[in-house]
C-alpha cells in the first residue's frame, strides 16, 4: 500500500469531531450515524464559542434527563441545518479523502482514544505527520 496522505490539511476541528464521534458511541450510546452528527455539531459549537459567535453555557448549567434523551433521538441543528452523518462525511471525510480517513485518520484517533488519551494530548501530535499530498501542476 502506498503511503497515504490527506487531500487537505488536517485541522484540530477534524480531530475534535472524530474524537467526539467516538465519545458519542461509547459514552452516549449513539448509533454510528448519530455519533457522526454529534461529533460534527459539537466541533462547530466549540469553534463558534471560541471565536465569540455563540455564547458559552453558564457554569453549573446542566441539561435535564429529558433533554439528553431528545438529543439521542434527533439530529443536532445549527442555523437550521441538521448536523448529520452525511454532512460529517462531506465536511470531514471527503475533504481529507475517504481512503485516508478510513485507513489512517480514523484508526489513529480510535487507537489514541482507546488508550485513554485526551483530545488535548493528541490534537497536534497526530496531525504533525499528516501533510497533504503535493498536487503536481500541469
Amino acid at each position: 500500500m502506498a503511503d497515504l496522505h490527506p487531500r487537505a490539511p488536517i485541522r484540530r476541528f477534524d480531530v475534535f469531531a472524530e474524537y467526539n464521534r467516538l465519545k458519542g458511541i461509547k459514552d452516549k450510546h449513539l448509533s454510528p450515524g448519530k455519533a457522526k452528527g454529534y461529533g460534527l455539531w459539537l466541533a462547530k459549537v466549540v469553534a463558534a464559542q471560541k471565536f465569540g459567535r455563540m455564547a458559552r453555557p453558564k457554569p453549573g448549567e446542566k441539561r435535564t434527563e429529558e433533554e439528553e434523551k431528545k438529543e439521542a433521538r434527533a439530529w443536532h441543528d445549527l442555523s437550521g441545518v441538521p448536523q448529520t452523518d452525511k454532512l460529517f462525511d462531506k465536511e470531514i471525510v471527503n475533504r481529507m479523502g475517504r481512503e485516508f480517513y478510513a485507513e489512517v485518520f480514523s484508526p489513529a484517533i480510535r487507537e489514541a482514544y482507546e488508550e485513554g488519551k485526551s483530545y488535548a494530548d493528541i490534537r497536534d501530535s497526530l496531525r504533525a505527520d499528516w501533510k497533504p499530498e503535493k498536487v503536481k501542476s500541469a
